[in-house]
């Protein structure tokens, strides 16, 4: 994605800093768990990680935006019919890596239970008489049901891949430049631009099925009964949008991608 938006990447894994002089910008390649607190404390202006080590860290970062990948859900596992509601973990012990987060919902929720760090193979806690509960990020749930323990009660938090800054930074950095560049990226990954001839009597009717962002371009044409429509639509929908299109009377429609763009 930074690359993507831009920005010079590293060529090697094990290189730490990457030193951007065009654009102003040093990334520095952290461990995950750590991103949050050194924006919190301002040490770098902004920061990517995930969701739920953000607010595992506690205060001191905002998220800004979502980045579309890196989608997990966080929630409590026990043995088969031991816990099937969050009161019931009361007095009990929970196994997690992330005790923040963990603590923070048990105490939204009036639940007083001994909360156990472990640092990974939160899963085998159970087996291994550490815990009675686990609180975990499951992506598929594959994991738990390998080890026969069933998830419960409501999902704690859904998690992906964020970015985040520090409280009070300057709006018109780098930091707000680079936050524009990846909407642009995201954008550009969820969009494509849509070409088409409509007939002058439809337009009304086709600009409904591809309004755009803001508003579709509409152009003449030579043949005065028909106009070029231009516009973005989601990714998703780009052949249910084209057959509703040609129902109309619309031809000659084509789908270019979007390399980036700003909004």
């Amino acid at each position: 994605m930074l690359r993507e938006a831009g920005y010079r990447t590293r060529r090697d894994t094990k290189e730490p800093v990457v030193a951007d002089h065009d654009n102003g910008v040093e990334f520095f390649y952290l461990r995950s768990r750590d991103i949050a607190v050194y924006v919190g404390s301002g040490t770098v202006d902004a920061g990517i990680t995930g969701r739920d080590l953000l607010l595992d860290a506690g205060g001191g970062a905002d998220e800004v935006m979502t980045l579309g990948f890196g989608v997990s859900t966080f929630r409590y596992a026990a043995r088969p019919g031991d816990v099937t509601d969050i009161a019931e973990i009361a007095g009990r012990r929970v196994a997690t890596s992330y005790p923040g987060l963990v603590e923070k919902h048990l105490a939204d929720h009036g639940i007083h239970a001994e909360v156990v760090r472990l640092d990974g193979a939160v899963e085998t806690a159970i087996t291994l008489g550490v815990a009675d509960v686990i609180a975990d990020v499951v992506e598929t749930g594959t994991t738990l049901r390998a080890q026969g323990w069933p998830r419960s009660g409501d999902v704690i938090l859904k998690s992906e891949a964020v970015l985040i800054r520090r409280p009070g930074t300057d709006q018109a950095n780098a930091a707000d430049t680079l936050r524009r560049r990846l909407v642009g990226v995201v954008t550009a990954r969820h969009y494509v631009l849509l070409d088409y001839d409509c007939p002058a009597d439809q337009v009304a009717a086709a600009c409904a099925v591809t309004p755009g962002l803001e508003s579709p371009t509409v152009s003449p044409l030579q043949n005065p009964d028909w106009v070029a429509v231009r516009a973005m639509v989601p990714r998703a929908q780009t052949n249910r949008v084209m057959d509703a299109l040609y129902d109309l009377g619309a031809r000659a429609i084509l789908v270019t991608d979007i390399a980036a763009c700003r909004l």
